[in-house]
């Protein structure tokens, strides 16, 4: 049985958004769950996602938090 752990920053999808839509999520599952069937042939009903979204805040890049790294890197700097 398949266990597949998404994790997406709570930032949205596109501008005013703050999380991915249920509408995303649900074509995630169906999308992953269908690869697992095609390369692996894992039934559908015995493979499960979860989709964990994570505040912005608590993710890291290049040695900094994602916003602070987001900044340098728009204004020229890594």
């Amino acid at each position: 049985m398949p266990i597949v752990n998404i994790q997406v920053t709570r930032e949205g999808s596109g501008p005013g958004r703050d999380a991915v839509t249920a509408e995303e999520k649900a074509a995630l599952i169906a999308g992953v769950s269908q690869l697992l069937l095609d390369v692996l042939h894992k039934p559908l009903d015995s493979t499960f996602v979860v989709i964990e979204e994570v505040e912005l805040e608590n993710w890291g890049w290049g040695g900094l938090p994602v916003p602070e790294y987001r900044k340098r890197r728009a204004a020229g700097g890594t």
